[in-house]
């Protein structure tokens, strides 16, 4: 059963707009909001929130000690630790993307990362904040595909592993620096990870899986594939669906929507225009070239 969060059930009883929602599993969620003409109590949630400013938000205003104070704007972000009240009054438009992280995720990423396990791991709050790591991060991913086609899911995986491992190193009281990644997959497990994926390009795979796959934490994964690889997961799994439609288009008579649900694709309509993104041509042009 999917977390619940309170930030996001708080936001739904408000003015707030949802435009789009996914759970990504084992204690992360992301959702897209729009809001105008709001205030906002957000009373102890136990979970954090990183809070990434889309557009506008000028006149977005955070209760402080000595009054209400903005900062606003497009690539600000602000971060809501866990048992922190937090007030906000939204006087004109802004739109924002939140991601949710439960405590026990952000933990299990620490000790995955760096292999060490801290007695408590405090997460600083911010306040309309910049930070262009994050913004190239959530800018790159998580604005760039459509979060419901579940082949994009292993990319959205990947951004938000990196986004909760920057938090980790930057925003918390760790400061630790990143572990060193030398050298890539053993040639075993190189090809236990590639039969894997070519076993299930139909299903939603994420990071998560493939590095369970390895036996590694997500970081080490990510980063040893692409030596190995060179490319990221996520590039290495799009091209491998990609290359079975082009077979299936070739060489079968399936049609076009099944050909898109075998290759992992959640409808034609998602796979004809990641295909011709990437391809230069829609997919039945390559269907009706080998039908000549």
């Amino acid at each position: 059963m999917a977390n619940s969060y309170q930030a996001f059930e708080t936001l739904k009883k408000h003015q707030a707009v949802l435009h789009d929602s996914l759970h990504l599993g084992s204690g992360m969620q992301l959702a897209a909001w729009s809001n105008k003409n709001d205030v906002v109590t957000q009373e102890d949630p136990d979970h954090h929130t990183l809070s990434l400013y889309i557009a506008d938000g000028y006149e977005c205003y955070h209760k402080t000690r000595s009054g209400w104070q903005n900062g606003g704007g497009p690539d600000r972000f602000c971060i809501m630790p866990k048992h922190t009240v937090s007030s906000w009054d939204v006087r004109g438009d802004l739109s924002f993307v939140h991601m949710y992280c439960t405590d026990e995720h952000l933990r299990r990423v620490v000790e995955q990362t760096w292999d060490r396990s801290p007695a408590t791991i405090l997460v600083d709050e911010q306040t309309f904040k910049e930070d262009q790591q994050i913004t190239q991060l959530y800018r790159h991913f998580l604005l760039s595909c459509n979060w419901q086609e579940k082949s994009n899911r292993l990319l959205l995986s990947t951004a938000t592993n990196l986004l909760v491992t920057h938090l980790a190193r930057h925003y918390t009281q760790l400061q630790w620096a990143l572990p060193t990644v030398r050298g890539g997959l053993s040639p075993t497990i190189l090809n236990r990870v590639k039969e894997y994926i070519h076993g299930h390009l139909s299903s939603t795979l994420q990071l998560s899986e493939l590095a369970a796959v390895a036996e590694l934490s997500e970081f080490h994964f990510a980063r040893m594939f692409k030596q190995s690889m060179g490319v990221a997961p996520h590039q290495y799994v799009m091209n491998a669906r990609l290359i079975r439609a082009e077979s299936l288009l070739r060489h079968s008579t399936l049609d076009i929507t099944t050909i898109a649900l075998d290759c992992g694709f959640s409808s034609p309509s998602h796979f004809s225009n990641r295909f011709k993104t990437l391809r230069g041509f829609a997919p039945s042009a390559l269907r009706q070239d080998s039908s000549r």
